[in-house]
């Protein structure tokens, strides 16, 4: 008896079946059926302890087996599409041939009809059907065909039913006939290539030949034929660390299987990262300057929850001020139309508002707590600041594993979506790639990162958030893809809304901290002197609490204009810049580190101040008296001329005043010169050129002119 739908004879169904007296395997342990009840089994081991069980159970424990019966199973019916046809055409009609044996009948017990009489169970013995069945298939032209062969393929029907029945080839190896010894040196070539910059093929042969001679002597065992060579290469290496990928992609590790990202509550997961925006923006300096962009994105709803766009040199307090942005209402901003204000969004503006007050004034964005932070290894998301914050909020922070960019996919694709949806359109694009680029791109910069801030968030409340996502789908309408918006309302009835207040105290102990003495003078940080009158009792005192005496300052980098303190009282106190009454806009770090620049650019500044020291030294020599009296200079009339003095010294010089020599050097005093020399010849006796050391002369052109 055989199955009808032709996998495996009926025959061994009927040994597996559990029916008393049979042996059977429960809890890892041997059992025989003493009874059968309905749907309970009464089990009985050979200590004689009993136990009874439902079927049910009996038969969904892991280990439970027929004694000598194979376990049942479901042929491989997919694996018959990749025989070839003509073996899986064999594999039928042996099929159709062990059924005849056994049965009577080519179709089966099911099939009808009457067993040929050399075929028939009442009539013949297996044994005389399994010849006869032989002999018919030798005078088909079946060849070495008997009964041993007859015997041996109902033995592979039963075991593995049709495809037991397909011809066996021993599996071929991916290398093929290559020798083991060079398969070997190929795999030590690519073990020693990885984390270097990748090679050629070639270079990668010639270092195969130097392992075999190195390993078996030289001459030992030859390198197969370049094209040889790289078949096998490309069998055995990594797909990650092929000569032709790209060295940074490759990896020590296996390639893990990529599993999609799922978070089913607003906050369950927010993923954060930075890269630089591919706009050119005007920095403080005036020069133009690529902004990095810091973004958070929360899984369950694809919203950019909070975005923050820096000059250069994203920090910490970047990171850790991200934290606070998302988990607080975004102000809708002057000049915004009303539809951007969350009263107009797709969600229960009512029941929100009746929970949080400040949503009356809230752009149409989602507000959200993160329970858990995906973070890369980057330094701003590990710094003290950012796990501080992180801690204080009662955030997990999830650092993803190296070599993983896919942990992290959400977000990194939002980034391209920004490039394409937004950034190209902006003054200033720079493309992805240096090919895409202009040819004068920082020319076309025309925004300053605060005004490419104010566009950025006008830009996710007014398109990203109201922009169908094609990986958000609602249970009820899975074929239509929902905005973040929309998302963002559906999922509020599952996981509701519980406002996280912030005061402007939690916002400044976000900020960094550093350890500061107070002086006389107050507090110096990086040659800028913050000062208060809330000061004068702790000057020159140290602090009860600080590391070394230091008191705990928080600094924002961004706006450097003041500082806050904490003193005895437990507050954070306001310390101004003592000239923040003349920088009436924040200044940043960069901007202050910007004109340091600019100032010690100076060449040889330590040879311009000696410079300087040393005109000045003249000038008070000059202006010095001398030590003696001098005899007046003879009078002379307008008519009358005097010869012509000796070269003084500097300390035969008339002693006048800085203001009675400035008189005589005059442009006044110089004209009048002029005039009562005027008709005195050059050539006439006693006559001589007007002095010009030590005083200032007109420029004649004719006299210019003649000296050349």
């Amino acid at each position: 008896m055989v199955s009808a739908h032709g996998g495996r004879p009926v025959a061994a169904a009927r040994h597996r079946q559990v029916k008393l007296g049979a042996y059977v395997t429960f809890e890892s342990r041997a059992w025989q059926v003493a009874a059968v009840a309905g749907a309970s089994v009464r089990l009985v081991d050979e200590h004689g302890q009993t136990a009874s069980v439902l079927a049910s159970f009996l038969f969904a424990d892991p280990t439970f087996a027929v004694a000598d019966s194979p376990a049942a199973a479901v042929p491989s019916w997919g694996l018959l599409e990749s025989v070839p046809e003509r073996e899986r055409e064999r594999a039928l009609a042996w099929q159709r041939h062990i059924r005849e044996v056994e049965t009577g009948l080519p179709g089966g017990p099911a099939s009808g009809g009457t067993p040929r009489p050399e075929y028939d169970p009442a009539r013949q013995s297996m044994a005389e059907r399994e010849q006869a069945k032989a002999d018919e298939l030798a005078r088909l032209g079946w060849p070495q065909v008997s009964r041993a062969t007859v015997r041996r393929m109902r033995a592979r029907y039963h075991a593995s039913g049709l495809l037991g029945l397909i011809p066996r080839r021993k599996p071929s190896r991916a290398t093929g006939r290559a020798d083991e010894r060079v398969v070997a040196a190929v795999l030590e070539a690519l073990r020693r290539q990885r984390s270097r910059s990748k090679g050629t093929l070639k270079g990668l042969r010639e270092l195969t030949g130097q392992i075999l001679a190195d390993t078996h002597g030289p001459g030992a065992v030859e390198l197969p034929a370049p094209s040889t060579f790289n078949r096998l290469v490309r069998v055995l290496a990594d797909p990650l660390e092929h000569p032709g990928r790209p060295a940074r992609t490759a990896t020590t590790t296996p390639v893990r299987p990529y599993t999609p990202t799922v978070a089913l509550r607003p906050g369950e997961l927010v993923q954060v990262d930075t890269t630089r925006l591919d706009v050119m923006a005007v920095g403080e300096d005036g020069k133009p300057v690529r902004p990095e962009l810091t973004i958070a994105l929360d899984v369950a709803t694809r919203s950019v929850v909070a975005a923050v766009l820096r000059e250069e040199g994203t920090k910490g307090v970047d990171a850790a001020l991200l934290l606070a942005e998302m988990a607080v209402p975004h102000p809708a901003r002057p000049g915004w139309p009303d539809h951007l204000r969350l009263s107009h969004a797709a969600v229960p503006y009512d029941r929100l508002l009746a929970l949080d007050d400040r949503l009356e004034q809230a752009a149409a964005r989602p507000v959200v707590v993160p329970e858990t932070i995906v973070i890369d290894r980057g330094a701003i998301f590990v710094s003290a600041a950012f796990l501080a914050a992180c801690e204080t909020l009662g955030v997990s922070v999830q650092p993803t594993p190296p070599r993983s960019p896919t942990a992290k996919g959400a977000v990194e694709r939002t980034f391209g979506s920004i490039n394409t949806l937004v950034a190209q359109h902006i003054a200033g694009y720079t493309g992805s790639h240096i090919l895409e680029r202009g040819e004068a791109v920082e020319d076309e910069a025309q925004f300053t990162v605060a005004q490419l801030q104010e566009l950025l968030d006008e830009w996710i409340t007014a398109r990203w958030q109201h922009r169908p996502h094609e990986g958000l789908r609602h249970p009820v309408l899975p074929k239509k893809a929902l905005t973040p918006n929309e998302m963002w309302g559906a999922l509020l009835g599952a996981s509701g809304y519980v406002p996280l207040p912030l005061a402007g105290a939690d916002y400044l102990e976000l900020l960094p901290v550093r350890f500061h003495p107070i002086t006389g003078r107050g507090i110096r940080i990086n040659y800028r002197t913050y000062d208060h009158a809330c000061l004068n009792e702790h000057r020159g005192r140290p602090s009860p609490t600080g590391p070394g005496g230091g008191w705990e300052v928080h600094l924002n980098p961004h706006d450097v204009r003041q500082i806050y303190i904490r003193l005895p009282d437990g507050l954070l106190h306001e310390i101004p810049w003592i000239h923040r009454d003349h920088v009436h806009a924040p200044m940043g770090e960069t901007a202050w580190r910007h004109i340091r620049a600019a100032v010690n650019r100076r060449v040889d500044r330590e040879r311009h101040e000696a410079d300087l020291a040393e005109a000045a030294d003249q000038v008070l020599r000059r202006a010095r008296p001398t030590t003696a009296a001098q005899p007046a200079p003879p009078k002379t009339t307008p008519g009358t001329h005097t010869a012509k003095a000796a070269p003084q010294t500097a300390g035969d010089q008339p002693a006048t005043s800085l203001y009675e020599a400035a008189a005589e050097d005059s442009i006044d005093a110089l004209e009048a010169r002029a005039e009562a020399h005027a008709d005195v010849g050059a050539d006439e006796p006693g006559a001589h050129p007007l002095p010009v050391t030590g005083a200032l002369t007109l420029y004649d052109a004719d006299q210019e002119a003649e000296l050349w």
